[in-house]
C-alpha cells in the first residue's frame, strides 16, 4: 500500500478518495485545479483523524468543519490501530473507518484519504504496528521487499539517494495499477513521476511551484498550529498569519488547501509518538480537542472560505496579473471575461500600513495582509481585519461527588533487578550512573525511588547519575524504563533502541568503580498491574485494594488508585483535572485516557505575539513555567450514568485528592468589530447552495449551547484600545455603548447588534472610523422548574 503523511515526512498517497457516485463521474485535473464532473474546484479541506475523537464526536465535527466552508474531511489510515498483531484486524469503535468516511458522506463533503500505512503523523511508530520491526529482513522506508509502504518520503528519498528513487518510482507504479478513478499525490516529494502531483507541506506554500507546468497547486498540509511536547510550551498561530498564508497561496494560482489540523482531539492510549507528544492533539486547530469551535479561528477561516468561494470561477480559469503597487506591495488580477475580475491587494510589510492605488481608488492594507475584492472595487475580506468574536475557555468544577481513592502497590521487585553486596567507608555516599535510550528512567535502591532521569525529543540517550543511599551487605537495585511514545520519523528508525543499555556503574565504593553492567539481572516487561488488567471492568477486583484513610497518609511512587464515580449532568465536554499527580497513565471504565505528565514548560517566551511576519512554532507561546498539559479529554461516550470505574498508575507519587473532573465551557466572548468592516452591500452570490445577501457590519456575540450573556464587562462605540479581556476606553466613546448591548444581549445565548450611528444614539466623533468592542461573560442557563 502507499501514502502521503502529516508535518513532516513524505510520499504517495490517494489524493482523493471521493466517494463512489463522484469517482464514477469522473476526477481528473489540469493545470489550474482538480476537475469533478467536468468543473475546475477549489477545494477547501481539514484534517480530522478518526481515532483521535470518538465516534460519537464524528458527526458533530464533520458538521461543524461542514459549516466552516470545508469541501473535504482529510484523514489517515493507521495501521498499528486497525493490525494490533499479524492477522488481527480492527476495524471497531474508534477505528471504524467506514463508519467515519460515511459520516463524512452524509454530510455532503468529500473524503481525502491518506492510505498510509506509513503516516507520521507524531502517532506512535509513525503508525507502523511495532511487530514490523520483527519481520525477517525489515528496513524501513527503503526499496525493501518486506516494506512497501511509504508517505512524505522526500528527505528520505534524497538520503537513500538511487533506492530512495527506485522507491518512489515502484511506489508511483504500484499506485496507478490499482485504477482507483481518482488523482495520487506525492506530498513534499518533489521529483513525483507522472502523472503523480507533487504538493507542499509548510506554514506557507506560497513559493511551491509543481514539477510540471500541467499539474495543480495544491497544498497538503497547511498547518493550523503546532503539536506540543511534554516539557514544553503550548503553541499558538495567530488566525492573521494564518489567513495570510492561505490568500498569498490563493492568489498565485493554489485550488487545493487542507489544514492540518481542523480538529486535532486526543492521543487516547499510548498512541502519541514523537517521543514527548503530549496526550492533548490540540494543534491550536479552528475546532479544539474537545470539539468545541475556537473563535476567531473558527469564524475568521469561515469567512475567507466565504469571500474564495465567490471568486472561484475568476480563480480556476486564469492566470493571475500581478502588479507591483510598492516595494513590498502587490496586486493580483484575476479577469476571466468581461464584467469579472477579481484583486488580491497584498502588503508583505510586516511593521505599517501601506496606502496603494489600484483601479484609480486609494487602499489602507494594513500590515502583513491582503485585501480581497472580488469586484476588482470593494475589499470584502481583510486577513487582518478579524471581525468575528474571541471565545475564552475555562474549566469549570463539575458538581460531581469527591473521589474515594483506594490504592494498590506495583511490585518493585518485578522490575529490571539486580542484587549486590557492598560496604562503604569514604562516609559520602556512592554515586550511581546508568545510561539509557529510554525517555525517562526511574532508580530504586531496596525498594525505594532513588531518582529519575528524563530525555528529550532531540536526544534519545538519557544518563541518570546520582548518590544512592546504599546500606552495609546486601542492596538491590532495580531501573524502570519508560518509553513516552516510539520515533515516528526519520530513516530506518526500527533500528532505534529504547531501554537500558547500560553501562550501569558505582563509584565511591572502597574498591572504587564497580560495572554492574553484567551482574545477573532480572528482567520484565510491562507492569505487574497492567499484567493482572488492574486499568479494567474485569480486572479491577482482583486484588485487595488499600482502603482510602490509608491512601491519604502515603502518596508513593508505583502505585494503582482507583475511584468510583457518576457522570455530571449537562452535556459540555469534560476532563480530568490531574495537575496534582506527577507522571502516569488514566483509565475511565476501562479506556485509556493517555498518558499523563506534570512536566513543566520552561520560563521561555511567553509574552504577547503579534501575528505579523513569519510565522514560526517557537514564536507564539503559552504556559511558560506551568505544566505543559494538565487537562486530559474525558469522552462523555465513555461514561454511564453512575458508577464510573476511575484507575491512575502514578509513577513518581502524586496527590490523588485534589484530582477533579470538570467540564469546559465558554467564560466569555469578545467582539472588535468596525463600522468600515470590509463587506459589499447587498452582494449576492451563488456558491453551490441557495443566494446570500451581505449588508452592513454587525457584533455578533454567541455563548455556548445551554449558556446566556449574564454580563456585559465592557462595551465601547468609538475609538476603543486594547484587545479581548483588555480593552479601554478610548479618545471617542458613546456612552449609550453599554446599555445599547446589554439591552441586546443580556439573558440571550446569542445577539446581534447593528454597527451605525443611528443606533448607538448618535455620531460620538463625527468623520472618524469607529469600531466596537465588546467583552461579555457567559454563565449557565438554570434549569427550569416545572
Amino acid at each position: 500500500m502507499v501514502v502521503q503523511n502529516s508535518p513532516h515526512s513524505i510520499g504517495v498517497f490517494l489524493l482523493l478518495a471521493f466517494l463512489l457516485r463522484v469517482a464514477q463521474c469522473g476526477v481528473t485535473y489540469d493545470r489550474k485545479a482538480i476537475i469533478i464532473n467536468g468543473q475546475r474546484r477549489i477545494l477547501i479541506s481539514g484534517s480530522i483523524h478518526y481515532p483521535r475523537s470518538t465516534p460519537e464526536m464524528w458527526e458533530e465535527l464533520v458538521q461543524k468543519a461542514k459549516d466552516g466552508g470545508l469541501d473535504v474531511i482529510q484523514t489517515y489510515v493507521f495501521w498499528n490501530g486497525h493490525e494490533p498483531s499479524p492477522g488481527a484486524y480492527n476495524f471497531e469503535g474508534r477505528y471504524d473507518l467506514l463508519r467515519f468516511v460515511k459520516t463524512v458522506q452524509r454530510a455532503g463533503l468529500y473524503v481525502h484519504l491518506r492510505i498510509g500505512p506509513y503516516v507520521c503523523a507524531e502517532w506512535n511508530f509513525g503508525g507502523f504496528p511495532v511487530w514490523l520491526k520483527y519481520v525477517p529482513g525489515i528496513s524501513f522506508r527503503t526499496d525493501n521487499e518486506p516494506f512497501k509502504i511509504e508517505n512524505e518520503y522526500g528527505p528520505e528519498s534524497r538520503a537513500f539517494g538511487s533506492a530512495g528513487q527506485s522507491y518512489v518510482n515502484w511506489a508511483a507504479e504500484m499506485a496507478l495499477g490499482l485504477n482507483t478513478g481518482v488523482p495520487w499525490v506525492m506530498c513534499k516529494e518533489d521529483d513525483a513521476p507522472d502523472p503523480m502531483i507533487n504538493t507542499c507541506n509548510g506554514f506557507y506554500c506560497d513559493t511551491f511551484t509543481p514539477n510540471r507546468p500541467y499539474k495543480p497547486l495544491m497544498w497538503t498540509e497547511a498547518w493550523s498550529g503546532w503539536f506540543t511536547e511534554f516539557g514544553g510550551a503550548i503553541h499558538h498561530r495567530p488566525v492573521e498569519d494564518l489567513a495570510f498564508s492561505v490568500a498569498r497561496f490563493i492568489q498565485k494560482g493554489g485550488s487545493f488547501i487542507n489544514y492540518y489540523m481542523y480538529h486535532g482531539g486526543t492521543n487516547f492510549g499510548r498512541t502519541a509518538g514523537g517521543p514527548f507528544v503530549t496526550t492533548s492533539y490540540d494543534y491550536d486547530a479552528p475546532i479544539d480537542e474537545y470539539g468545541l469551535i475556537r473563535e476567531p479561528k473558527y469564524g475568521h477561516l469561515k469567512e475567507l472560505h466565504r469571500v474564495i468561494k465567490m471568486c472561484e470561477q475568476a480563480l480556476v480559469s486564469v492566470d493571475p496579473t500581478v502588479t507591483f503597487l510598492g516595494s513590498l506591495q502587490q496586486a493580483h488580477v484575476f479577469s476571466s471575461q468581461p464584467g469579472v475580475c477579481v484583486a488580491f491587494l497584498a502588503n508583505y510589510n510586516p511593521k505599517s500600513f501601506a496606502r496603494v492605488m489600484f483601479n484609480n481608488k486609494h487602499y489602507n492594507v494594513p500590515p502583513w495582509s491582503i485585501s480581497i475584492l472580488p469586484d476588482c472595487r470593494n475589499v470584502v475580506f481583510n486577513t487582518a481585519m478579524v471581525g468575528v468574536q474571541t471565545s475564552q475557555m475555562e474549566m469549570y468544577p463539575t458538581k460531581s461527588q469527591s473521589f474515594m481513592w483506594e490504592r494498590y502497590d506495583e511490585e518493585v521487585a518485578s522490575l529490571e533487578e539486580t542484587s549486590l553486596i557492598t560496604a562503604t567507608g569514604s562516609g559520602e555516599l556512592p554515586v550511581l550512573t546508568v545510561q539509557s535510550a529510554g525517555h525517562a528512567l526511574h532508580i530504586f535502591i531496596n525498594g525505594q525511588l532513588s531518582g529519575s532521569a528524563y530525555g528529550a525529543r532531540e536526544d534519545r540517550r538519557i544518563k541518570f547519575s546520582g548518590s544512592v543511599n546504599l546500606r552495609g551487605g546486601n542492596n538491590k537495585v532495580a531501573l524502570l524504563s519508560v518509553a513516552v511514545g516510539l520515533p515516528n520519523s526519520g530513516i530506518h528508525y526500527e533500528l532505534w533502541s529504547t531501554g537500558v543499555l547500560g553501562p550501569v556503574v558505582l563509584h565511591g565504593l572502597n574498591e572504587g568503580s564497580r560495572d554492574l553492567t553484567w551482574n545477573e539481572w532480572s528482567y520484565q516487561v510491562g507492569l505487574k498491574g497492567e499484567a493482572m488488567n488492574l486499568n479494567s471492568l474485569q480486572g479491577d477486583a482482583s486484588v485487595e485494594w488499600m482502603p482510602g484513610s490509608l491512601v491519604v497518609q502515603n502518596q508513593l511512587p508505583l502505585s494503582w488508585y482507583r475511584a468510583y464515580f457518576d457522570a455530571p449532568d449537562g452535556n459540555e465536554p469534560l476532563a480530568l483535572d490531574m495537575g496534582s499527580m506527577g507522571k502516569g497513565q488514566v483509565w475511565i471504565n476501562g479506556q485509556s485516557i493517555g498518558r499523563y505528565w506534570t512536566a513543566l514548560a520552561p520560563n521561555g517566551y511567553c509574552n504577547s505575539c503579534s501575528y505579523a511576519g513569519s510565522y514560526r512554532a517557537p514564536k507564539c507561546q503559552s504556559g511558560c513555567g506551568q505544566p505543559t498539559q494538565r487537562w486530559y479529554h474525558v469522552p462523555r461516550s465513555w461514561l454511564q450514568a453512575t458508577r464510573n470505574l476511575l484507575v491512575v498508575f502514578e509513577e513518581l507519587g502524586g496527590d490523588t485528592i485534589k484530582i477533579s473532573l470538570v467540564k469546559r465551557s465558554v467564560s466569555t466572548v469578545c467582539a472588535d468589530v468596525s463600522e468600515l468592516h470590509p463587506t459589499l452591500k447587498n452582494w449576492k452570490i451563488e456558491s453551490y447552495g441557495q443566494p446570500e445577501e451581505h449588508h452592513e457590519p454587525k457584533v455578533h456575540l454567541q455563548c455556548a449551547p445551554g449558556q446566556s450573556i449574564s454580563e456585559i464587562i465592557f462595551a465601547s462605540f468609538g475609538t476603543p484600545l486594547g484587545t479581548c479581556q483588555n480593552f479601554q476606553q478610548g479618545p471617542c466613546h458613546s456612552p449609550n455603548s453599554y446599555a445599547i448591548l446589554a439591552k441586546s444581549c443580556i439573558g440571550q445565548e446569542k445577539c446581534v447588534v447593528d454597527i451605525s450611528n443611528a443606533n448607538f444614539g448618535g455620531d460620538p466623533c463625527p468623520n472618524i472610523t469607529k469600531r466596537v468592542a465588546v467583552e461579555a461573560r457567559c454563565s449557565a442557563v438554570a434549569p427550569s422548574i416545572p
